[in-house]
């Protein structure tokens, strides 16, 4: 700016005289005016264009926000139908395992009067359930004994199992103390009214099992006889 400062206007009028001095002022003037017009039109277009795009960008973001705001209120009905369904699908499954449990006891009857070979001297087996384990064919059992005559002696013996199916495509019966070190302690019984017995076995690579079939054996004493229980059920895991 110090180049501003070594102007000397009377000098230069003096040497361009008043006419050209006046001409030169004037176009330096409007030479000004047209460069801040310029200047201030570029800001304007600028801050025009800036201003139109935070415009469009924040329609987006209102466009984006309703449609979230849709997405939710969607979701939300869906899982309002879906808890609806959840509690009409429990309240099913409640009925029909209710109505399980009575057709059960009603067919335990009917086996007790139509088939008393299945219960000796009281002596029930109410229940026979496999569960698979982690590893590979091996499998857990549960037995459940029941006996249904009141003042009942405590009804003493063992149990087995013998699981049917077919071994390399051929016929084949595997007995529990081929397929598990379970002892014959483990599976004996003793109870006034019911027992559980459990265990695990591990059936061959190449076995398909079809069917099990478990015994109740009550061994002779002085207060009980010899009898045999056979209970067959097809191959299931729970």
């Amino acid at each position: 700016m110090n180049w501003l400062a070594k102007i000397n206007l009377t000098v230069v009028t003096e040497r361009l005289g008043p006419f050209k001095s006046a001409l030169f002022l004037l176009t330096l003037i409007v030479l000004c005016l047209f460069i801040g017009y310029r200047l201030g039109n570029f800001y304007h277009n600028f801050q025009s264009t800036t201003l139109d795009q935070q415009k469009t960008r924040l329609e987006q973001l209102y466009q984006q926000q309703s449609n979230q705001v849709e997405r939710i209120h969607t979701l939300e009905v869906e899982l309002a139908v879906e808890q609806l369904a959840s509690q009409n699908a429990q309240a099913t499954l409640k009925k029909m395992s209710l109505e399980h449990y009575q057709v059960k006891k009603e067919l335990a009857f009917y086996e007790k009067v139509m088939a008393p070979e299945k219960e000796a001297d009281g002596l029930v087996i109410d229940n026979i359930k496999i569960t698979a384990s982690q590893s590979p064919n091996h499998y857990n059992f549960q037995v459940v004994l029941v006996q249904q005559q009141l003042k009942k002696r405590y009804a003493k013996g063992y149990v087995d199992l013998v699981v049917t199916g077919s071994l390399a495509n051929k016929p084949s019966q595997l007995k529990l103390s081929d397929i598990s070190s379970i002892t014959r302690k483990e599976l004996s019984f003793s109870f006034k009214y019911f027992q559980v017995i459990e265990g695990s076995f591990t059936l061959p690579t190449n076995f398909v099992p079809e069917k099990t079939q478990l015994s109740a054996i009550l061994t002779k004493s002085k207060w009980q006889k010899y009898q045999k229980l056979n209970k067959t059920q097809s191959w299931s895991i729970e």
